[in-house]
């Protein structure tokens, strides 16, 4: 197999060619056929996630083929195309998994930062842990799905829950927002795009996809929004959006690494807004997202890149070179 292997944080991935690894007990091996490039392979890679173990393979929005099978897994066939996400294991007996919130796991495995993940041809994951992807949607339109989309749509059910959002805004219209930007706008929500200052092409992506406005992060929209979501790594964000939504609205933070949070006055959080955090994803949030993914027609928009060419990718996303997601193809 061919792999590209983070030695230590902030240096570059290093190819490795080694012998095809074995599934074990409960586990399965895939045959990558596209691997997303995530902003939290940038953390990984950049050092702001710590390193878990001496060396890993980054990657965790991997869709492959399943080819060998551990002991123990039932309900998977040989051939079956499948999606491994972030979460790669949970241990099942802490609080957080007996009350269903495995996001929250004492105990976790993480695809690409505790276990190998996707920037590789060949991965061994937990098949527990995998999914059955949707027929229509292609390998490279369906790898962001595995993490910018499922990310987005848990960020999403907790910024709608127990309200109604008419009005959304998104921060950061990366990956995770312009998958979930489609999303929304199918379920009849009006979606305000915030970019980086002077980022044309976001915002012409944002349009095109439906947006109602589009605009740099510290405008103001044209009207009060019901909630919005913070997918960009900038806490200076979370008081220009709790400025931007009403009285009872909420300010999601969807990122798992983000800089400070500036001090703010009480009166942007004052009538009863909230600012929270979205942690990780659970199983559920695939079964539910994919198929509802499917049925909205939402897909992503693509950069590829050949495995060989992942630490040029991640200069890419991390210097903000293209729109939509990145993709890796062994």
């Amino acid at each position: 197999m061919l792999r590209m292997v983070l030695k230590a944080p902030r240096t570059t991935l290093l190819a490795e060619v080694c012998p095809d690894p074995e599934p074990a007990h409960g586990e399965l091996r895939l045959r990558v056929r596209a691997c997303g490039v995530c902003r939290t392979d940038l953390h990984v890679v950049d050092g702001e996630l710590p390193p878990r173990r001496a060396s890993v393979v980054p990657g965790h929005e991997i869709v492959g083929v399943v080819d060998a099978i551990g002991a123990g897994v039932t309900g998977v066939a040989i051939g079956e195309r499948r999606g491994a996400p972030w979460l790669g294991g949970s241990c099942g007996v802490c609080r957080y998994c007996r009350e269903g919130q495995e996001n929250l796991c004492d105990d976790p495995e993480f695809t690409g930062w505790t276990r190998d993940g996707g920037y590789a041809d060949t991965v061994i994951a937990r098949a527990e842990f995998t999914f059955p992807l949707p027929a229509g949607i292609s390998d490279l339109e369906a790898a962001p799905l595995l993490c910018a989309g499922l990310i987005g749509f848990r960020a999403w059910r907790m910024a709608c829950e127990g309200r109604k959002v008419e009005r959304l805004g998104l921060y950061g219209f990366g990956a995770a927002a312009h998958l979930l930007a489609q999303l929304a706008i199918h379920q009849g929500q009006a979606v305000h795009a915030f970019t980086r200052n002077g980022d044309g092409a976001a915002q012409a992506l944002a349009r095109d996809l439906g947006c109602v406005w589009a605009g740099g992060s510290d405008a103001r929209p044209p009207e009060e929004l019901d909630a919005a979501i913070i997918f960009a790594p900038v806490g200076g964000l979370a008081p220009l959006a709790l400025a931007a939504v009403r009285k009872g609205g909420i300010v999601v933070c969807g990122g798992i690494h983000m800089s400070d949070i500036p001090s703010f006055p009480y009166a942007l959080l004052w009538g009863e807004r909230r600012l929270v955090s979205v942690a990780n994803l659970t199983r559920q949030d695939a079964r539910d997202y994919l198929p509802l993914a499917a049925a909205a027609g939402v897909r992503a928009q693509v950069r590829s890149y050949p495995l060989s060419a992942a630490n040029a990718a991640l200069d890419d996303l991390r210097r903000g070179a293209f729109v939509g997601a990145a993709v890796l193809v062994p």
